[in-house]
């Protein structure tokens, strides 16, 4: 084994981990999930069937990261923070994985503690999320978002 999987963690069969990722505590990562090399999932992090994880990420303790969500490399997400997969959910109801949409977070990205990231959305290059934000919209690259009103603040070269 190529990572580090602290004996709490479950790790389902089909689930591909690069080199000196290291899973933590209490860690549940579902089957077909793609995690890249030097990874680090904290505490209590839940990691979808067929999620992709780019290389050098850190997420933070109790991170949700449900199906239909694709990270890219060089992304931190801090505690806390939820990415949901179905705009409109209700109880269990027939072909609830045909409602599932796509959320790609782009290379580079910051997501602070206690975000919520809505579906069907993209988070672009280098962008950053302050803490408490709910996202619901895309976020264009090299922008600066927070405040609950997904306001894009200022370009982040100007910070």
């Amino acid at each position: 084994m190529d990572y580090f999987k602290h004996k709490t963690a479950i790790v389902e069969e089909g689930v591909r981990i690069g080199k000196n990722t290291k899973i933590w505590h209490f860690v549940h990562v579902r089957e077909g999930a793609k995690i890249g090399k030097n990874c680090t999932l904290g505490k209590g992090v839940y990691i979808g069937k067929n999620v992709i994880i780019g290389d050098n990420c850190k997420i933070q303790n109790s991170v949700n990261i449900y199906q239909g969500v694709e990270i890219g490399n060089n992304v931190f997400i801090g505690p806390s923070v939820v990415f949901t997969n179905i705009k409109y959910p209700m109880s269990p109801q027939e072909n609830w994985q045909n409602k599932i949409e796509k959320t790609v977070v782009e290379n580079g990205v910051s997501i602070g503690a206690n975000c919520t990231i809505l579906c069907g959305i993209k988070i672009g290059l280098n962008s950053m999320i302050g803490a408490g934000t709910v996202v619901t919209k895309d976020i264009p690259s090299n922008k600066l978002v927070y405040d609950k009103k997904d306001k894009i603040i200022k370009e982040l070269k100007d910070v």
